[in-house]
Parts: C-alpha cells; structure tokens; sequence
C-alpha cells in the first residue's frame, strides 16, 4: 500500500524475508518515546538536510502543527565520505540501521532515535529552503512537569523515586502537558528561541540554560527561574528551560550569567549529557549583561541585647590558603554586615584537601578571622568548632570539612562554665542555677548514629546575649545528592541521592529539638545551613512540623525570592534557617544575599552556595 504525498514516502524495510512498509521520518520516530523500527534497517527515507556536525547530519520532513511526532531525524555516522555527499538544503533519500540509541556514559539517559551506518545516499535536489520552528509562535513548551510518570505528593520530587522509567513505560507522548514530551517531539528538529534569557552559567563547555520568548513561571528579580509550586500545587522543575549547547559552526558562545539576553538562538533540538540541548548553527550574541555590583543587605545589627544577626554560609571547602578567602571574608564583612554569629559550613583543616591525618581547623577559622578584619570589620570574631574523626564525615578526602560558630563575643557568648565536646561526645540538654544549658557545649548530636555515616554531625550550641538570655542553635550540613539522576532523564521521579539518610537526619535533629522544647517550650531554637535538600522535598522535613519553621515564610520572602543555589537552569534553596515558635511570635527579617549566583560569571563566585542573613529577637 502506497500513500501519495509529497511528505511521505515508501520505505522498504527487510525483516525475516518480509518486505515491511514504513512511510516517513515520522513513522520512524512513532508517537511514543521508543521508535517502531529500533534495531531495524530501513531505506528510501527522505528528508531536507537541515545541519550538519562533525559526526552526522540531520533531516526533516515539514512538521505537522501540534503533532507528539518529530519530523525530523539525526543521521549518525563517522564517515567523511558520507558527509560530504551532502549539504544544508539538499533534498535526499537514503537507508541505514534505526537505532534507539543511549549514551554508554549516560545510564539514565532517555534513549534518542538516531539513524545509524547510513546508505544509499541520494541527492535529489538542492537549495531547498529551511524554515526552522519558532517555538514562541509554532509550538509553545509548557510549564508543569516533565513526565506523567512523576507521581506523588511532592511531583517530580516524590519519595519513592525511581519508581517507573520513561523509556520502559514506552508511553504516548502529549508534549502540551509534559517537558519531556515536549522536547522529545522535536528531537532532531531545527528551531529558532526567540528573545532568550541566560538562566544561569556557562558549564566549562560553553553551554549554558536559557528560556525563550514564552509562559514561564517562577521569574525571579535577576531573570533567573526559581523552584516555586506551579498552579497544579507541585514545585515546578522548569520544562520551560532548555540547555544552549556548542555552536555547530564551531563558533564560541558568549559568557553569561542570570539575566543575560541574547539574540535569537537558532539551532537542532538534540538530546545530550542526559538533558534537551539546543546546538545552535552558530553562537547567540550578547544583547544585555546584568550589573555584576555585588549586593549587601539592609540587616545591620542592633544595639538591643536580644535582637541578634545570625548569617549563614556555605564557604566551600575553605582552607587556610584559599584563593576564595580574602572574598567569602568581604562577604561576610561587608555584605552580611558582620553579622553577630555566622553559621559557616565546609570549613577544611589546616592542610586543607592533603590526606594526612591533619584534622584540626583552627589555622583555617584564624585565617579566616583575621581577613573578616582585613575586609574592613569592626567586629572581631571569636570561633568554636569541633574536630572530626579523620575522614569520616565525608567531603574531600582529607580535607576534614566541618561545620563551625563565628560569633562577636561582645554581643554573644557560649554559656560560661561550658565544656567543648569531642568527636564521638553526644551532647544532651541538661540543667545548671541558670537554666538550660548542653551537657557538651559546643556539643554534637547523636554523632554515632547510623544516619550520620561518612556525613557531618551537626554542631549543637547554647549561647547567652550580653543580657544574660540563652537560645539554642544547630548548624548543620546533611548528607550530599551525590549519585542523583538528571532531573531530564529516564527515571521518574528522579533519583534523589541520599534523601533517605537526609531524611533520618532531619528526624535526628527534630528529636533533639524537641527535648529541648519538652524541657522548656519556650525556648529560642535556631537550626540551620546547608541542607542539600529543597523544602518541596517534604517527606525529608516532615519531623520538623509542629517544632521548627522556615525563617523565608515567617520573614514573608517572595517564593520567587527564595533561592540559595543555581543548577541546572534552576534558581534553588538548599540552604534554609528554621526557627522556633518562640522565636517565630517575635517577628523575624531574613535575606538571601546573592553575591555568587549574581556574578558575571561561574568564575567569579567565591562558593557555589549564596549565604543568608537573619535578625531574629531571643528574649
């Protein structure tokens, strides 16, 4: 059987003896996530020869408006003879091996079609004319989840993960309801991304996120995309996004940071490093930077006894002789506004990432004081830590990385009388004349269980202001995502590495929270810092309810605003303060102070992490 129409074609495909009929770059893509023809040859395809690269070319027959199917198709070969039998605009048929191909590198990678060992490679006109897809006019990507497999109360963020594969389910696609479909219907397309926005940093290959000139969600003040709950009530992981890869032509694409416009990105849709990539014919242009002025914050500290500054940072494995020093030290000094008690994490020992046995801090936290001065503070801090087991709380081997107290001593002070904790200590709430106090102080928790395995301990504190008032703090550091999937990729949801130890911290951390509460439930309780996970995760902060609440709602931060951390095209918050109901009914000021994520580039960060500042009232 035979269709007549200038747009698909008979293809003549041996199987078994049998002549099998295809028609079309369509039928071979299929409506489903797998092609009908994996694994199996085919001839006679035809298609106009839209770009080419070094490994390959690809093919597109006139896409239908609204179609789940990609009419268009990558040829993959190694050939040099191959390739230069064709160029852009050449009308062509030919037949080779349909492959549903996944990177070795890339195991959990969504497979792409690909059309592999080509053959018979005919040149049946050229010139042609190729009209890429404009995404803003043609087709418009959506805004709520990646895939219908990402089910559960928390969306793609659920717990289990992993519990379904996109490539396995093999479903239909409906690209006006899933990022994943959406993209994957435009595998091997060409298409034009109208007035782009860099939404975060180049990779150290160039690449980079953007979004185009359509409904987006989550817009934040610098132009980046946050991680907010959607109008389906599920935080929203960004399908709206997609990855700016390296220029065709061999060009360089610009630097950029957040909030950077481009001119028009025209490019093949292509699946690579496990995300939807655009390779673009040729690099964008630069048509506005963002101001690389660093802000500072309006929090300042106050002459009142109870009002207290508290800071958080992630520094980034600093060690003695940092290059990043003298930069977290201006951050602290002048951006923070020297806060009263910093909580710092990633502090290494003072031999830093050499594995020998070194696992002391205090060269590092001196080094550390003193530039905070250097930078121009008038407040001259004093620090506390404790000293892990060498190479048993995870980070570089070696290094040591820690979690530690910088704190005006003027202002604050740990309660006197205090006996420091070591290593493998336990700290408990205790009582002496005055109150509450801790049995360690500073003091870890719990650090021999399970839940803490090659992961930091978090560092437990009871201070008094120079009025004579106590409050608790615990900084902490939970276990890292590390062996989590791409947010793009095969399994669904994704995999989270390590929630499930976060989630046994978390309940950790909340059972002694609450035995301090039981002893007195008006107690002024701070828990914070770097806690690898986003509070849309909430199976993981569940044993917080009722005992602890995040310091941006109470402070009434825009959700949009609420961002501590920038990955993967995504403005996020691993980083968050929690605080206690006595502490809460006082009135709280927060801020998320961007001097990393709003550099001009990746490389003018000091950490990865943007630190936060707080004024909380402890009397």
């Amino acid at each position: 059987m035979m269709m007549h129409s200038s747009l698909r074609f008979l293809v003549l495909l041996a199987t078994a003896g049998h002549l099998v009929l295809a028609t079309s770059i369509a039928d071979i893509q299929g409506t489903k996530f797998q092609s009908p023809f994996a694994g199996k040859k085919v001839t006679g395809v035809q298609g106009v020869v839209t770009a080419k690269s070094a490994k390959g070319f690809w093919i597109s027959n006139v896409p239908t408006k609204g179609s789940p199917v990609s009419a268009a198709l990558t040829v993959y070969t190694n050939s040099s003879t191959d390739l230069s039998k064709v160029s852009v605009g050449d009308l062509i048929s030919l037949g080779g091996t349909v492959v549903s191909y996944r990177s070795t590198t890339d195991k959990n990678g969504l497979s792409v079609v690909e059309l592999q060992s080509p053959t018979s490679i005919v040149v049946h006109s050229k010139s042609a004319k190729v009209t890429p897809i404009v995404l803003e006019k043609a087709r418009t990507p959506p805004t709520g989840p990646l895939s219908a497999l990402d089910k559960g109360p928390d969306g793609f963020l659920s717990v289990p993960n992993d519990a379904s594969s996109v490539d396995s389910t093999n479903a239909i696609r409906q690209p006006s309801k899933y990022g994943l479909d959406f993209w994957q219907s435009l595998s091997g397309q060409l298409v034009t991304v109208p007035g782009p926005v860099a939404i975060d940093f180049n990779d150290r290959y160039g690449s980079f996120w953007v979004h185009g000139g359509w409904d987006i969600t989550g817009k934040n003040s610098r132009g980046g995309l946050s991680m907010v709950l959607g109008s389906d009530k599920f935080p929203t992981p960004h399908p709206e996004t997609v990855v700016i890869g390296k220029p065709l032509d061999g060009s360089k694409n610009p630097t950029v940071s957040i909030g950077t416009t481009l001119s028009d990105i025209t490019g093949i849709v292509q699946y690579e490093y496990n995300y939807f990539t655009i390779l673009p014919l040729t690099a964008p242009k630069v048509k506005k930077a963002q101001s690389s002025v660093t802000p500072s914050t309006n929090i300042t500290s106050s002459r009142d006894a109870c009002t207290i500054t508290v800071g958080d940072y992630n520094v980034e494995n600093l060690s003695p002789t940092s290059s990043h020093m003298d930069a977290v030290a201006a951050h602290i000094a002048k951006n923070l506004n020297s806060p009263d008690l910093v909580f710092v994490q990633e502090i290494q020992d003072d031999s830093g990432g050499t594995n020998d046995g070194v696992v002391t801090a205090k060269t590092t936290l001196t080094n550390l004081v003193a530039a905070i001065t250097k930078a121009g503070s008038k407040v001259k801090y004093s620090f506390v830590d404790i000293d892990p087991v060498n190479d048993q709380d995870g980070g570089v081997p070696g290094g040591n990385i820690r979690q530690a107290y910088l704190y005006n001593p003027s202002k604050v002070s740990l309660v006197p009388g205090s006996k420091a904790g070591s290593a493998k200590d336990a700290t408990k709430v205790t009582k002496d004349s005055k109150g509450l106090t801790l049995s360690y102080n500073p003091g870890r928790i719990d650090p021999t269980n399970a839940a803490w395995k090659s992961s930091r301990k978090p560092l437990a504190a009871v201070w008094q202001t120079s009025s004579g008032k106590r409050f608790f703090t615990v900084n902490v550091q939970l276990t890292a995502k590390l062996g989590s999937s791409s947010t793009w990729g095969d399994a669904r949801p994704p995999i989270n590495g390590g929630v499930a130890q976060r989630t046994k911290q978390v309940q950790a951390i909340a059972d002694f929270t609450k035995s301090i509460l039981t002893a007195d439930s008006k107690a002024s309780i701070v828990v914070g810092g770097d806690c690898n996970e986003y509070l849309f995760t909430t199976s993981v902060f569940k044993p917080f309810s009722g005992l602890l609440t995040d310091i941006d709602s109470v402070a009434k931060i825009p959700p949009e605003e609420r961002y501590t951390y920038v990955y993967a095209g995504v403005s996020e918050q691993l980083d968050h303060l929690f605080v206690s109901d006595a502490i809460k009914a006082r009135g709280v000021r927060a801020e998320h102070v961007h001097v990393n994520n709003w550099a001009a580039s990746l490389a003018k960060r000091a950490s990865d992490h943007d630190p936060t500042v707080g004024q909380i009232k402890v009397c």
